[in-house]
């Protein structure tokens, strides 16, 4: 008993000591600084688990290089530093933590995985140049949970190999670093030898030094940018060389060097747009830059920002939304009207997508959606686009493909396709911002000529729209002598990642080390972007914002943020005073590594207590780095700021020699233009030979090409709905198709205002003519964005996007001719750009040849929507009686060329002559009278003309609506000609066909009509009075479009949910019955408030659309997060209701919701404040997605239920391995529900967005009890209403197709799908038939929370 005693007082006393370690702070002159009290030495616990769910993938992947029978079994090592040996009631509670509630293997302290005579095991986890985004989600929760000792935790996986015969073992063992490298990514982990002893990093930096340009000159500096990695051209080494001899007559520091090298680089500076230039030895007037600036000139004047910020800006509309009162604190939601503009930003991160496709992505998406909220002094992220370029895939059935020598130092094409999606994907889904839009390419050709053309280094292109209030769409402009404001850093701590990004991103590929470009990549943590985007969101909900000013930081680091930011000014930045992710990093490691969810913010010393606590209440790290001073010099110093106050600073120092020491005017405002000599080099080109070419084949390889086919693989792993504010994302009809031509948001959930984008861009096009495939690129945009409803088409604006092997001969005169041509188009349809990024270096060294990427312009398009309930989309609707009457709108006079259309790809040809936008009026005509026909409600489906020409528009039409088509045209062309040549038109369907035809023909556009829509589920078209198809079934069609997105679906997904798919898709020849037994009918809101609280944690990403919801219902709707539960500065004493929200909880990386629960069950402040709530009998509980998860494992549904460790049943994994995002319908069983009663016998859709939703229950007792008790009130069901676990249908696989559950009492509910995403059916994505809500009207969803409001003021 003493020795237990002793041990809880020993660990009570470490558990305060490790507080004062981790939370002292002290305040100085308003800035926080870090004190270190004493020394722990740390030890290191481990925990075991075998892991079956890691095993499949494991084996596929080592199987594809030992060719043997073998076993494989996978456990999973967690490695936990903590300040004592974690023995007695704790560590019970850390055991919980770490095990996985859907893994039956118990956690062990001893490794169940030993080798022996047969077998061999092998280690492998995280490189421990940094805590992982997993070490700082637990430890967060661990301190949210009373475990305050635990201060680091990673995981390792083993993996034991075995074989039956001995004889095998020496073949085996031959490749056993093969094996190795083949389930581990060595960009973010590599094998242990020995097991870990310690996590610290044994990493030694290297002390910063001189390079000695006064008497080497630049030989000394080429020889350090050799060193060092810094990429500087010829030009870089003069200048930089002759600015320090002769104008600061001094050398420079290592820092300095490797600073310039990845702020000043090309992908930051963009020298190539901004310099002159010389072709074939004629000068040009204007820089690239200033031609794409020029475009404004002839647009409507919307633009609020445009050229000069981290993106763009339009001007937007006056619109409700609801807002909190006080950010700093738990605070009611409350209406106001904003002005709200429309912003748009874009940027590509291919070469760190080519290394590690993974971490590549997802930095991408993170980079982009800071540039986003940087706009100003802070904006909202809305939705984000993206799209991906990649070689030849490689897949069964291509045979356009061929095998060439690929880099080993560059990621596979389909593993770009996977796994820089799956990266995408993954950071967008925890952070929560849904993707509407996007693209995929595969190409790889080699020319008569030997050159080839390939993605090798791919494209991973992110954008997206937002919105920002007008009142912060200026940033604090500052003068040469601003003082006194305070520069900050808001985000992420500083690790050694992404060190030179900016120069290797501006090199060819295969020009740098190997390891420099792994270093170079960063690696993403969407948790603390969100909690960094939240911050932000609470200045910008202040009444005033203290932001003054903000920037991301990006390529260059520290280094490049700050200057930026402090410009003209100057500041002296202090390297002591950044809370440092990982202590021994360098000054030139702080100064220019590209760590990510960072920002740089200038604010009034005055504000800082403001920041603070919102910091604070959204847990987001924040430091005050330095002070502007006037000096307009930049330093970065190694002294402590508070020895070193700006009152004692001079303007340079003799005595103290700093690792920066810069004039901004001199790298920043004043260097000068380079000048590019670029010569013309003729590709040529050999004429598209089809006359051979059989019809029925051609459609089969094209419908098979990526560009073409479905990008399903794509679409269902991604969130299409979070936020709430979605109209229209890329799937459309009953089957969900993903072939939407334009993407459309609300501006808020309060009206139907909102912002459509679409996206452009024909690289093989460009192949063959880079002006005409400029033109289409801008062509195919606006084909897109035409089924939104705009305001004028003189209002789209663009982002242009290029990605180009500038630096290749002859690749830069033909990117300006690009350019060039774009421009001129622009002009002419009255559209411009106003932002736009730039990568130049898109080629890949393989050998001696040069691999170029095809140079690539992606055009994205944005525009006000005046109503999001408009939008047109391509699914074959059959508005009359079920037919539709079909016409095609030719929007050029182009003749049918058929080089670099998808068909010459397939036959593995490029050809001589392409399409073209050749008639700018004719355009503009056509495309405002659609645009007319839509306001009107003529045009029940449109769909563009783009890859794959006519027939694939048709089809595509009739694959989105699950029904037939009968066709008959004419024309003078050859059948492929007319059928495959991708001249830009449109095919649209109406109900009247004479009047919607000659509203066309009034304007001098020779719309006609070709045929009908109908119920036949069969194909037939005429050519030229001869059938080319007759009576073709539309789903082996289908089949054939989509085979390529299944081929690439199996490498991502288990494959017996990919067949269901499959042959449901086949079969499927119904849409869903919805079926509503009830009116949707609003409460009577009375004088008194009732208050709900929204509850949310870390990661949590569901709470406004939640918060709306409620509000709609008449409720005072609170903003409660678990850090106001847990400080005691809010309790729920006043609520009425408590709703846990959707999202990723600590980005659930212990399993679904379980460090949620860790921190509800585990701190007695928060556990205290759940029983009493729970207790009151007035008060009622709502889980959904990630809450439903929680309120699972806190056993809300238990009546009995006590021990936290034996849930009566959990949230698993979904059967398909990974995140599902679909539409689904659900049934409401009859049920005495609070939320639910009375909608008992209603079949309706809802969103579905989740990892992890398959109820499973520990016994089959109490999953009868559940059913006859009517507690289990939410079925997935098929079509006919049925429940059912066939996938998709059924997303998760869960059992009985239960969605979700309630108390018995009916005060507690928790369901997996978002019906708070679905209160408005603009919100679904497809209404069927037997629907009688307008677009407009509130779905039958919206009344599970007006039931709440009924039961609060007891009408129920």
């Amino acid at each position: 008993m003493m020795s237990e005693v002793m041990c809880l007082l020993r660990k009570k006393f470490h558990c305060l000591l490790i507080s004062v370690l981790t939370n002292v702070r002290q305040r100085v002159n308003n800035r926080q600084h870090w004190v270190c009290l004493l020394y722990i030495e740390m030890v290191l616990l481990k925990y075991y688990q075998l892991d079956s769910s890691r095993v499949g993938e494991a084996k596929r992947e080592i199987s594809k290089v030992l060719k043997k029978d073998f076993q494989l079994e996978v456990e999973r090592c967690f490695n936990v530093e903590v300040g004592d040996d974690g023995a007695g009631v704790e560590e019970r509670k850390l055991e919980w933590i770490l095990v996985m509630n859907h893994n039956q293997s118990k956690l062990t302290k001893q490794t169940q995985l030993t080798n022996d005579e047969n077998s061999f095991v092998f280690e492998v986890g995280p490189r421990l140049n940094h805590r992982t985004p997993f070490c700082t989600n637990v430890v967060s929760v661990c301190s949210k949970a009373g475990l305050g000792w635990v201060t680091g935790v990673e995981v390792s996986v083993r993996h034991r190999v075995s074989w039956r015969e001995t004889t095998m073992k020496d073949d085996i063992m031959g490749l056993e670093d093969d094996i190795v490298m083949a389930v581990h990514d060595r960009m973010t982990e590599c094998r242990y030898v020995s097991p870990l002893e310690s996590l610290e990093t044994k990493f030694e930096s290297k002390p910063w030094f001189e390079v000695d340009v006064i008497n080497g000159r630049s030989t000394a500096l080429q020889k350090a940018s050799d060193n060092l990695g810094l990429a500087f051209d010829d030009w870089d080494v003069k200048f930089y060389a002759n600015l320090f001899r002769f104008k600061l007559q001094r050398n420079p520091t290592s820092v300095e060097c490797f600073d310039l090298a990845q702020s000043n680089s090309e992908h930051s500076r963009h020298w190539f747009f901004k310099g002159k230039m010389l072709i074939d030895g004629v000068r040009k007037d204007k820089s690239m830059f200033e031609l794409v600036m020029g475009t404004l000139e002839h647009s409507n004047r919307n633009n609020i920002i445009a050229f000069h910020d981290n993106g763009s800006a339009i001007r937007g509309v006056e619109v409700d939304d609801i807002i909190v009162t006080d950010p700093m604190t738990s605070s009611c939601f409350v209406k106001r009207k904003e002005l709200k503009h429309l912003t748009l930003t874009a940027e590509t991160h291919n070469f760190p997508t080519g290394v590690a496709p993974f971490p590549g992505a997802t930095t991408g998406t993170g980079g982009r959606q800071r540039d986003q909220h940087s706009i100003g002094c802070g904006s909202s992220i809305t939705a984000g686009t993206t799209g991906y370029c990649v070689g030849q895939l490689h897949l069964p059935n291509l045979p356009w493909e061929e095998e060439w020598v690929l880099p080993s130092n560059l990621a596979q094409a389909t593993t770009i396709a996977i796994e820089g999606s799956n990266g995408a994907s993954d950071y967008g889904n925890k952070f929560g911002e849904p993707v509407i839009a996007g693209f995929f390419r595969s190409f790889g050709m080699k020319l008569s000529t030997h050159e080839r053309l390939e993605w090798l280094k791919p494209i991973m292109f992110s954008a997206g729209v937002g919105s920002i209030n007008d009142q912060h769409t200026t940033k604090y402009k500052l003068e040469p002598d601003t003082k006194g404001l305070l520069v900050a850093k808001l985000g992420g701590p500083p690790y050694r990642i992404g060190v030179g990004g900016g120069s290797a991103s501006s090199l060819m590929h295969g020009e740098n080390e190997d390891n420099r470009d792994f270093n170079a990549v960063q690696r993403g943590d969407p948790e603390m972007q969100q909690k960094l985007n939240r911050a932000i969101r609470g200045c910008i909900e202040l009444g005033e914002n203290p932001i003054l000013s903000i920037h991301d930081q990006g390529a260059g680091g520290n280094g490049n943020v700050l200057k930026e930011i402090v410009e003209p000014s100057g500041a002296k930045i202090f390297t002591k005073s950044f809370q440092l992710g990982d202590k021994s990093l360098s000054s030139l490691e702080l100064w220019t590594a590209e760590y990510q969810e960072s920002d740089a913010i200038l604010l009034d010393p005055g504000r800082f207590d403001v920041l603070r606590k919102i910091c604070d209440r959204e847990r987001c790290p924040l430091d005050v780095v330095g002070e502007l001073d006037g000096s307009g010099r930049i330093v970065l110093s190694e002294e402590d700021i508070e020895q070193c106050p700006p009152s004692k600073q001079r303007r340079s120092s003799t005595q103290v020699r700093h690792p920066v020491d810069l004039e901004l005017d001199l790298v920043l405002g004043k260097m000068p233009q380079k000048v590019y000599n670029l010569s013309t080099v003729t590709r040529k080109l050999e004429q598209f030979d089809y006359h051979e070419i059989d019809f029925d084949e051609a459609i089969s390889r094209v419908l098979r090409l990526p560009s073409v086919g479905s990008k399903r693989f794509l679409t269902n792993k991604v969130d299409r709905s979070v936020g709430g504010l979605i109209s229209q994302q890329q799937c459309v009809g009953p089957l969900h198709t993903p072939l939407a031509d334009v993407g459309v948001t609300a501006l808020t959930h309060f009206t139907t205002h909102g912002v459509a984008t679409a996206i452009g861009e024909q690289p093989i096009k460009m192949l063959v003519d880079v002006e005409h495939g400029a033109r289409m690129g801008v062509g195919e945009a606006m084909t897109n964005i035409v089924f939104a409803p705009i305001s004028d088409i003189r209002d789209v604006k663009c982002s242009a996007n290029w990605m180009w092997p500038a630096k290749v001969p002859g690749e830069g005169a033909r990117m300006r001719l690009a350019c060039e041509a774009m421009c001129s188009l622009m002009e002419e349809l009255g559209i411009a750009v106003d932002g736009g990024k730039d990568s130049l270096s898109m080629a890949a060294c393989v050998g001696e040849e040069i691999v170029k990427s095809p140079g690539n312009l992606v055009i994205s398009a944005y525009a006000p929507c005046y109503d999001i309930t408009m939008v047109v989309t391509p699914d074959l609707k059959r508005p009359n009686k079920g037919q539709g009457s079909l016409v095609y709108v030719p929007m050029s006079t182009c003749k049918p060329y058929l080089g670099g259309s998808a068909l010459a790809q397939c036959y593995k040809q490029l050809g001589s002559r392409t399409t073209d936008l050749d008639d700018s009026a004719l355009f503009v005509r056509a495309w405002k009278m659609t645009q007319q026909l839509i306001g009107e409600g003529l045009i029940s489906a449109g769909h563009d003309v783009s890859d794959g020409g006519f027939v694939t528009a048709l089809l595509e039409m009739g694959f989105a609506g699950n029904c037939g088509l009968k066709v008959d045209v004419e024309s003078e062309s050859s059948l492929l000609e007319f059928m495959f040549a991708e001249r830009l038109g449109l095919i649209l369907e109406c109900i009247d066909l004479m009047g919607v035809v000659g509203k066309y023909k009034g304007v001098g556009v020779g719309a006609l009509g070709i045929g009908v829509s109908d119920d036949t589920r069969e194909v037939t078209i005429k050519y030229n009075g001869s059938i080319v198809m007759n009576n073709r079934s539309i789903s082996l069609l289908r089949a054939t479009w989509e085979s390529t997105s299944f081929a690439l679906e199996r490498l991502q997904c288990e494959d017996s949910c990919v067949t269901s798919e499959e042959d449901w898709c086949a079969s499927c020849t119904t849409e869903p019955m919805y079926h509503v037994t009830f009116d949707v009918l609003s409460p009577t809101v009375q004088d008194i408030d009732i208050h709900v609280a929204v509850i949310r944690e870390e990661g949590s990403n569901g709470d406004r659309e939640m918060a709306a919801a409620f509000y709609k219902s008449g409720f005072q709707t609170w903003d409660v997060t678990m850090e106001d539960l847990i400080s005691s500065k809010t309790t729920l004493d006043i609520f009425r209701g408590i709703v846990f929200v959707g999202g990723f909880s600590f980005a659930d990386v212990l399993g679904s919701a379980k460090g949620w629960a860790a921190c509800c069950g585990f701190n007695s402040k928060v556990r205290g404040e759940l029983a009493r709530f729970k207790s009151r009998n007035d008060t009622f509980s709502l889980g959904v997605c990630n809450g439903c998860q929680l309120m699972a494992l806190l056993g809300w549904f238990d009546d009995e239920a006590e021990d936290m460790s034996k849930p009566d049943y959990y949230l698993a994994p979904n059967d398909s391995g990974r995140f599902e995002s679909r539409f689904c319908s659900v049934r409401i069983e009859e049920n005495s529900s609070v939320m639910l009663g009375g909608m008992g016998g209603s079949v309706v859709g809802v969103w579905v967005a989740h990892g992890e939703g398959k109820f499973v229950f520990d016994s089959k007792d109490k999953l009868d009890s559940l059913l006859r008790n009517k507690q289990a009130l939410l079925r997935y069901v098929d079509h006919n209403g049925e429940v059912t676990k066939r996938y998709p249908l059924n997303p998760n696989g869960s059992t009985m197709g239960i969605a979700g559950i309630c108390s018995r009492d009916g005060r507690h509910l928790a369901v997996m799908p978002h019906p708070e995403r679905s209160i408005m059916t603009w919100q679904w994505p497809f209404v069927p038939k037997s629907c009688n809500n307008g677009k407009k009207d509130p779905s039958p969803w919206q009344q599970m929370f007006h039931n709440a409001m009924r039961w609060c003021q007891g009408e129920l």
